[in-house]
């Protein structure tokens, strides 16, 4: 399906979730020496202007982003890259995971990104063109498969499929099996919204009942950000957890708490 465009969403509380939670994981993988490998299987246009008609249209990102930036003080990897990328690209400026992950790697680090919409891909392509990313204009499951295990071996995986093609559900957890069988030691981040008839809940059981490596789960509900709305929360399960994500879990879950209060 090439229907969806993340420009819609840009900046709402999910991306307030996952990508606190990629930037947490980034930087603490990065202040090891050794290289990495950065891959996202729906890469998106990796920039976004919340002043957009888009953006302004569905109002998630002032419901989002614009009520979150104050849980994040200034040395949170988070907090910097949107800072990074404002000082870029203007105050409405907001990065995706793709920016987000190009401004907390190194230099020596390798950054792959699959994106099969051709419109987003090529915004990508501009986006990231001064950072050596390989960037696929296909599907990003079969990219990854293809890939994986890479070079180098040490590194996390985004999968942030739109879920508008209804079988991601079913063909996500044996993706993840593949994916680890592939590439043991790699971090896999998947991301999955909360809907409010729980279409998620038959995709985690089949995950958990795998018997994956170092499994973390972490939700967050919110209230929806509009009438019939609905999303009513986000999720992150993560394959080979870096030490110490459960601490940055439980502080962002302190904040979505009180929204849901």
């Amino acid at each position: 399906m090439l229907s969806y465009q993340h420009i819609y969403h840009a900046g709402n509380l999910a991306d307030v979730q996952k990508h606190a939670l990629l930037a947490w994981m980034l930087h603490y993988m990065v202040q090891k020496p050794k290289p990495l490998t950065y891959i996202e299987t729906h890469a998106g246009r990796g920039l976004y202007q919340l002043n957009a008609l888009e953006a302004i249209k569905t109002g998630e990102s002032a419901a989002g982003i614009g009520i979150a930036s104050p849980w994040f003080e200034s040395e949170h990897p988070y907090y910097r890259a949107i800072e990074t990328v404002r000082g870029l690209h203007g105050e409405a400026a907001y990065p995706g995971s793709p920016a987000l992950a190009a401004g907390t790697l190194r230099a020596e680090d390798r950054i792959v990104l699959s994106e099969l919409h051709p419109k987003e891909c090529a915004a990508l392509r501009v986006t990231m063109r001064d950072f050596g990313a390989k960037i696929f204009q296909n599907d990003g499951f079969k990219i990854a498969l293809d890939l994986c295990p890479p070079t180098p071996r040490r590194g996390l995986i985004l999968i942030d499929p739109s879920y508008e093609i209804k079988m991601d559900y079913a063909l996500i957890p044996d993706f993840v099996k593949r994916l680890n069988r592939r590439w043991n030691v790699g971090v896999i981040a998947l991301w999955y919204p909360i809907l409010r008839d729980e279409t998620h809940i038959h995709m985690l059981k089949a995950l958990e009942a795998l018997g994956l490596p170092n499994i973390f789960r972490h939700e967050v509900n919110f209230p929806p950000v509009r009438d019939g709305h609905r999303m009513v929360g986000s999720g992150m399960f993560i394959v080979n957890a870096p030490f110490g994500i459960a601490e940055e879990a439980s502080r962002l879950s302190g904040h979505f708490a009180k929204l849901a209060g």
